[in-house]
């Protein structure tokens, strides 16, 4: 199988865990998994708009923060089960994205608020990030080598463990460099926004080779999902980048 010589050996345990599907109306497939990207897209929309509606209103305003909060730690705890129980994706990744709409959406408002304008922008980058990023992937000019996985995926567990330091030192009263508006912290979120955005070749690579493995048809919602997972995490870091930018502008 073009699975097993692709590079990334690492791939093989996953799909192995899931098995083949047993007909082939009943694999993954690239297109399916697009549509599927396309629903949750929709979904994470709606949420946003509920909660980006939310703000302007005098009557709904006060429920704008609690439905960021369960957005926040609802949308951690159903990725958390997806991830471990991916058969459940596709009843799961729906709700998932609902949740990180409220989350986005109550980001998105306020610091709109702050900087107007600044949401649209952080929008049309992801598109042109993710959009650039698939040409190379599809024109090959970057491969998902398991050299190229190695040095992502501790890149961003770096990037993590960075981030939970941070929040913990937060609680005594220490703020990281990484969060203000200085050229040492606008450097930080350009890093932070390019290794999210080399994220989505790993997504794109896992996609593919699933469709090749003729894995089962809920991989569909799990390829969706991952994909999901990184454009959030794209978004929020251009959002925050360009919050830096316009902040030290001022």
């Amino acid at each position: 199988m073009a699975l097993f010589k692709s590079g990334n050996p690492s791939l093989k345990n996953v799909f192995e865990k899931v098995g083949r599907a047993t007909d082939a109306s009943q694999a993954m497939t690239v297109n399916g998994t697009i549509g599927k990207t396309g629903i949750l897209l929709a979904l994470v929309a709606f949420g946003a708009i509920v909660t980006w509606n939310m703000f302007g209103s005098l009557a709904y305003s006060g429920f704008v923060m609690p439905l960021f909060w369960i957005g926040l730690i609802g949308g951690l705890i159903t990725a958390l089960v997806i991830t471990f129980k991916k058969e459940l994706a596709p009843y799961l990744s729906p709700v998932y994205a609902v949740l990180e709409g409220f989350v986005l959406g109550g980001i998105s408002v306020m610091l709109n608020a702050y900087y107007p304008g600044i949401a649209l922008q952080a929008i049309m980058l992801t598109f042109a990030v993710t959009t650039i990023m698939l040409a190379l992937y599809y024109f090959k000019v970057i491969r998902a080598t398991q050299k190229f996985r190695s040095v992502v995926i501790i890149a961003t567990a770096a990037i993590a463990i960075f981030y939970i330091v941070s929040l913990i030192l937060s609680f005594f009263g220490i703020t990281s460099p990484a969060y203000a508006a200085t050229p040492l912290g606008i450097g930080i979120s350009v890093f932070v926004v390019i290794i999210a955005a080399l994220n989505l070749i790993l997504d794109f690579d896992f996609i593919e080779q699933g469709a090749e493995y003729q894995a089962p048809k809920f991989m569909e919602w799990y390829g969706a999902f991952g994909l999901m997972v990184t454009l959030i995490w794209l978004y929020i870091e251009i959002l925050r980048l360009l919050a830096k930018i316009a902040a030290s502008s001022r």
